[in-house]
């Protein structure tokens, strides 16, 4: 059974932006952390943006730092990224995972080794940057 799902992934030329989404099915958001991940070809997977279910807080990796922003609404069971200003380095696939966060630091909850004993992830959404 799927419990996550993203879509908004697809062929955009650099500078552009996209507003891939994350829809949780039978999984209520409000217990969980998200995390957007992404793994470019040939490449490890990357936590690159977090947000807390506990009180909002975000973290972004310094590789999208001042270009993504995350957001969350949990009464549509949802998660977004706003990506502006893409460049060739940001073609990926991108991942969307729900976490409990418990007494972890979000930038914590946003390492691909962090487990608390249970960890959704979706099957992931290809973004390509390319002219």
């Amino acid at each position: 059974q799927s419990h996550l799902v993203e879509s908004g992934g697809c062929l955009v030329p650099p500078g552009r932006s996209l507003n891939p989404s994350c829809v949780a099915t039978r999984l209520p958001l409000v217990y969980y952390a998200i995390v957007w991940f992404r793994q470019p070809p040939g490449k490890e997977r990357e936590g690159f943006s977090c947000i807390s279910n506990h009180d909002g807080s975000t973290y972004y990796g310094d590789s999208v730092k001042g270009r993504f922003t995350i957001s969350r609404d949990n009464a549509k069971l949802t998660a977004y990224l706003q990506m502006n200003s893409l460049e060739p380095e940001d073609t990926a696939v991108y991942y969307c995972a729900a976490r409990p966060q418990r007494d972890a630091t979000i930038q914590a909850v946003c390492d691909p080794g962090y487990y608390y004993g249970v960890d959704y992830w979706g099957k992931g959404t290809l973004v390509t940057v390319s002219s």
